[in-house]
């Protein structure tokens, strides 16, 4: 996985430096960036505080842990779908049809 190189703290303090007046080609210079990370920043930090991007990079974090756990559910359902057809052969629909 790839290293980060800033914080959300630096991020923020590189956004509010253009805020206050730098011009964004400086800034970008002095801090080692190219201008579109700026802007993915600025789309993605704009307007936050530290507080406010800590608690995105934590729902963040909780969403990517969520996914895996539903990924993880939909195969051992489908591992067990599969072993129940082998044993019992197609599953019909449990519920009864309307006519």
């Amino acid at each position: 996985m790839k290293r980060k190189r800033f914080t959300e703290e630096q991020i923020i303090g590189v956004l509010r430096e253009q805020e206050a007046g730098a011009k964004v080609a400086d800034l970008c210079r002095r801090h080692g960036i190219s201008d579109a990370t700026f802007y993915n920043w600025k789309a993605k930090f704009g307007g936050m505080d530290v507080s406010d991007a800590k608690r995105l990079k934590a729902l963040e974090d909780e969403n990517v842990r969520l996914k895996k756990l539903l990924a993880e559910q939909m195969l051992d359902a489908a591992a067990l779908r599969e072993l129940l057809s082998k044993m019992y052969g197609p599953l019909q629909n449990a519920a009864p049809s309307r006519i």
